[in-house]
């Protein structure tokens, strides 16, 4: 009887986590909840004297593999390999994490234990986004982005807020199911609505009271819609470029600023040591002899050749027919009369498509990988982020160029934030997903950066969905899958450096230190323990 409870459980609790996820279900509210049926499977194996540890695991298992595959089951459409990663890998990471806070109970009591599920789960989350293999996708915090009223508050705490958010109020909830005196469910109820309303209540006041200052910048964005799989690379690249262009003129005007492609919008390969003769730029540059005012931010798959006396960097690849090694980037351009080109380098790769994480493990792989920006296998990164733009006056836009799977990472778009940015634009492709909820995820997940930066942002997608958001998060013109379209809107500068650009995650950090401190003293109460036993 018990092992069937359990098993609904398990599966109740997968469920609740996928349904409250956005565009999966996106009821966000269940988030509250979804922690609960796993904590009363923990607690019936602690209450045993035989724990049963392989039994557990299984039952965390099942949980958050549904969860992770009612998701991020679209992955699949790119890349069996990243599916794999994200759906089967990542649920075992989980499950992980989660089985240490059981250790941990067990050895240091409920106290300590339950407080250890919180930084625990945060540190995990945190370190996630550090390693090779990062998947974020499902950082707690993130399921409130189409709830973006609801956590204006990340302007100070990031996602890990919203992550601290839902772990507090489920063990809450929890701890309320299992008491029975009065009087302390009274507390615990009344503890529960305060730790809900609050957060509540003071982002609907900052949300309501938040106003952009006027600083205006016009803005063109063009969604091409080139199918990913079939015409992106065997269409000329003067081909796709004048087919943007064409969207883009009956837009443009001396009013206009700046014209933004999505990525890997020029397809031909841009070599960097000759960027200013480059087929396309030169195409670009005579376009703008139209338009001496506009500049243009594009994505583009671009190379370096190194010369026999520089150093490598370790993403060098060798010529096949000549000597010499060249480098490979997903890049973002923006080029304007009489300024040349600027060049930034994605530098978050997608595991498993532009990046082969530890190549002596997974090079074997590479096979699996699909050709996301005209090339495959590892890509090169650069160190730093940099933006387009001088700071000339308090009127000049210095853009912020992230390419699609940076735009997950908050701490990371802070950095732009740093080196001036005050305008944020996305550039990326989320074509190879089909019309599944990965690219409507996706642009959520934007609005949760425009909270944290208060920074305003234009989206140029290949397909679907191209947009612009203001600094509280607001999307305007979002346009439809699989169309051509182009939206021009007046968008808002923002000098202002909020909390959480200033301190970033903050809160995993200290779920860092906390959960050494735990982890250690949890395995010294095991090692004394097995020593008094023995």
């Amino acid at each position: 009887m018990e092992k069937y409870r359990n098993f609904l459980l398990s599966l109740l609790s997968g469920l609740l986590f996928g349904l409250a996820w956005p565009c999966s279900g996106g009821f966000s509210f269940l988030l509250f909840f979804a922690f609960i049926p796993l904590l009363f499977i923990e607690d019936s194996f602690s209450r045993k004297e035989k724990k049963g540890s392989f039994s557990f695991l299984c039952y965390s298992y099942l949980a958050f593999f549904l969860w992770n595959a009612i998701t991020t089951w679209w992955i699949y459409y790119s890349t069996l390999f990243g599916m794999i990663g994200a759906v089967v890998i990542n649920s075992l990471f989980m499950t992980t994490v989660f089985y240490f806070f059981h250790l941990t109970r067990n050895k240091l009591g409920n106290r300590q234990g339950y407080a250890s599920l919180i930084v625990y789960w945060i540190a995990w989350e945190w370190w996630h986004m550090q390693w090779e293999l990062s998947w974020p996708w499902l950082t707690l915090g993130n399921g409130f982005a189409n709830y973006y009223k609801w956590i204006q508050w990340y302007e100070y705490t990031g996602v890990f807020g919203g992550s601290l958010w839902v772990l507090v109020i489920n063990l809450l909830i929890y701890k309320l199911i299992k008491t029975n005196n009065s009087p302390l469910r009274l507390f615990k109820i009344t503890s529960i609505g305060f730790l809900l309303l609050i957060p509540l209540l003071v982002s609907f006041l900052i949300y309501k009271n938040y106003e952009e200052k006027e600083n205006p910048v016009n803005v063109v964005v063009v969604q091409p819609n080139v199918d990913p799989y079939n015409v992106k690379f065997n269409a000329s690249p003067v081909e796709i470029l004048d087919k943007m262009f064409s969207l883009a003129k009956p837009y443009l005007d001396s009013s206009s600023q700046y014209l933004v492609f999505p990525e890997t919008a020029l397809t031909e390969n841009v070599w960097e040591n000759e960027i200013d003769s480059s087929g396309t730029v030169l195409f670009i540059n005579n376009f703008l002899k139209e338009y001496p005012a506009l500049k243009i931010v594009t994505g583009a798959s671009t190379y370096y050749a190194f010369s026999p006396s520089e150093k490598l960097s370790v993403s060098a690849r060798k010529f096949k027919n000549q000597e010499g090694f060249y480098d490979a980037f997903n890049s973002a351009l923006q080029i304007e009369p009489g300024r040349g080109v600027q060049v930034y380098h994605k530098s978050k790769l997608v595991v498993g498509v532009e990046k082969i994480p530890y190549p002596l493990l997974f090079k074997p792989l590479e096979n699996f990988a699909i050709n996301l920006g005209g090339t495959s296998g590892s890509l090169g990164t650069q160190q730093e982020r940099s933006v387009f733009g001088l700071q000339v006056n308090e009127k000049e836009a210095i853009v912020a160029p992230v390419i699609c799977y940076e735009s997950i990472y908050g701490e990371y778009v802070t950095d732009y934030v740093k080196k001036g940015a005050n305008v944020i634009f996305i550039l990326t492709n989320d074509g190879w997903w089909e019309n599944t909820p990965g690219h409507k995820q996706h642009l959520a997940y934007a609005r949760l950066r425009a909270i944290e930066t208060r920074r305003s942002i234009a989206r140029s997608a290949n397909t679907g969905i191209s947009c612009f958001i203001n600094q509280r998060g607001d999307i305007f013109q979002p346009t439809q899958w699989w169309e051509e379209a182009v939206i021009t809107q007046k968008i808002n500068l923002n000098r202002s450096v909020t909390f959480y650009v200033k301190y970033g995650d903050f809160i995993a950090r200290i779920s860092v230190i906390v959960t050494i401190f735990l982890f250690l003293w949890t395995i010294i109460r095991f090692i004394k323990n097995r020593f008094h036993h023995s």
